[in-house]
């Protein structure tokens, strides 16, 4: 049975001693579950990040059309050249650009999970779990 003399003491480890290594077990514990969560949101915001940059992209291109087909238009009533039907292509192209960015955009978007650390989550239940018990 212990006694109030085995438990302060130092070597033989006793109550406190055991109280101590858990909080410090703990708090390791609990530092490496930040690492863990602060990891997986970079691994999981990247792709959102890439999705966004290409969003970006299609919105800027699609001024650019707008633009081009605002002068086209501008070109056509102005005269009946062949220069009006330059400006249309170009139109046509940044179209292209701007479906082929947004399309991309979406399929990143859709593909990309949720930026939550499950893992990190996941860790965190089991260990208040473990302490609970």
């Amino acid at each position: 049975m212990p006694t109030a003399a085995t438990e302060q003491r130092p070597g033989k480890g006793g109550i406190r001693g055991a109280a101590k290594r858990v909080v410090e077990h703990a708090s390791s514990l609990a530092k490496l579950q930040l690492e863990l969560a602060a990891v997986e949101l970079k691994r999981k915001v990247a792709p959102f990040a890439i999705a966004i940059g290409l969003a970006i992209g299609a919105v800027i291109f699609g001024l650019l059309m707008l633009g081009f087909l605002f002068a086209t238009v501008a070109a056509a009533f102005a005269t009946f050249l062949p220069t009006w039907l330059a400006l249309l292509l170009v139109s046509g192209i940044l179209f292209a650009v701007t479906a082929t960015l947004g399309a991309l955009a979406l399929h990143r978007a859709k593909t990309v999970s949720t930026p939550l650390p499950d893992q990190a989550i996941h860790e965190a239940k089991l260990t208040r779990e473990a302490l609970r018990r």
